[in-house]
C-alpha cells in the first residue's frame, strides 16, 4: 500500500495530462473495478439475497378465511367505496 502511495503524484500528473473524455473512461474503468470488487466481497461472505415471496415462506396463501376473491363478490367491496 505504501508503493500506491507514494505514487499517487505520478498518477494524478498522468491524469490531469488526459483529455476530459479519457479522465471520465479512467473514472468510470474505476467504478467498475470498485463494484466488481464489492460484488466479489458480497459473494464471498456469503450474502444471499431472496424475494419476498421466499421470505414469506409458508404464510404467503395460508390465509382460509375470507373470499376467495373480492371481485368476485361484489358484498366484499361495498365498504372500500
Amino acid at each position: 500500500m505504501t508503493q500506491a502511495i507514494d505514487q499517487n503524484p505520478i498518477i494524478l500528473d498522468k491524469f490531469h495530462r488526459l483529455t476530459p473524455e479519457q479522465q471520465k473512461q479512467i473514472i468510470d474503468f474505476m467504478d467498475f473495478l470498485l463494484a466488481k470488487t464489492k460484488q466479489k466481497e458480497a459473494i464471498e461472505s456469503d450474502e444471499t439475497y431472496i424475494s419476498a415471496l421466499e421470505a414469506a415462506g409458508e404464510v404467503f396463501g395460508s390465509v382460509d378465511w375470507g373470499p376467495g376473491d373480492l371481485a368476485s363478490n361484489k358484498k366484499y367491496l361495498d365498504g372500500l367505496k
